[in-house]
C-alpha cells in the first residue's frame, strides 16, 4: 500500500500558486483514475485506496496549510498501515528552474516548511519526495511572496510538462523500484 501526498495550502487564493505545485500533482491523479469527491479526514482530503497499476494508493492533500502538513500525514499513519518508503511527499522547489522534477529517497528539508513539519512531525528524514521546480526565485522578492505567487503565462507549458511528468513517476512507483524511477525521471 501506498500514501501519496501533495503538498499545499486549501482556499482560492491559493489554487494556482507555485506552493501549491503538489495538490496540482494529486488532482491530476484524481481526474485520471475519475476518482470524484474526497473523503474529508486526517484534517486532509483523502482518496482511496485506489488500484493504480496493481497497487493500492492513498492520495492526500493536507488541508492544515504547508506549514502543519505533518500533523495531518502524522494522523494518517497512525490510523493506516502504510510505512514511511512508501509514502511519497510531492511539493514544489525554488531550487529547481520550472520544468524540472527530482525524485529522493531521503534527505533534508532544505528550507521547505511543509518538509521541516513532516520531518519533525515523523521524527525521519527517510521519506521519499518528489520535488517540482517553480523557480529560479529572484533575488529581489520575498520568498514567501515567490511561493505564493502564480506563474508567467510563458512558464505555463514548462509547469504542465512536469506535472505531467510528475504524475508519470507517481504511476511507475505503483510498479517499480524507487531506484529504478530515480534513474528515469532525475
Amino acid at each position: 500500500m501506498k500514501l501519496f501526498v501533495g503538498l499545499g495550502n486549501p482556499g482560492l487564493k491559493y489554487g494556482q500558486t507555485r506552493h501549491n505545485v503538489g495538490w496540482m500533482v494529486v488532482d491530476r491523479l484524481v481526474n485520471e483514475l475519475a476518482l470524484g469527491a474526497p473523503q474529508e479526514k486526517f484534517r486532509s482530503y483523502v482518496w482511496g485506496p485506489v488500484l493504480m497499476d496493481g497497487e493500492r494508493v492513498f492520495l492526500m492533500k493536507p488541508l492544515t496549510y504547508m506549514n502543519l502538513s505533518g500533523e495531518a500525514i502524522r494522523d494518517f499513519l497512525r490510523y493506516h498501515p502504510v510505512d514511511l518508503e512508501d509514502t511519497l511527499v510531492i511539493y514544489d522547489d525554488v531550487a529547481l528552474d520550472v520544468g524540472r522534477i527530482r525524485l529522493r529517497a531521503r534527505g533534508s528539508a532544505g528550507g521547505h516548511n511543509g518538509m521541516k513539519s513532516i520531518i519533525a512531525c515523523l521524527d525521519s528524514s527517510e521519506i521519499p519526495r518528489l520535488r517540482i521546480g517553480v523557480g529560479p526565485k529572484p533575488d529581489r522578492i520575498p520568498l514567501a511572496d515567490f511561493v505564493l505567487g502564480r506563474f508567467p503565462e510563458d512558464r505555463i507549458p514548462d509547469l504542465l510538462s512536469s506535472l505531467d511528468r510528475s504524475c508519470s513517476a507517481c504511476r511507475d512507483l505503483c510498479s517499480d523500484s524507487l531506484e529504478h524511477v530515480m534513474n528515469r525521471f532525475n
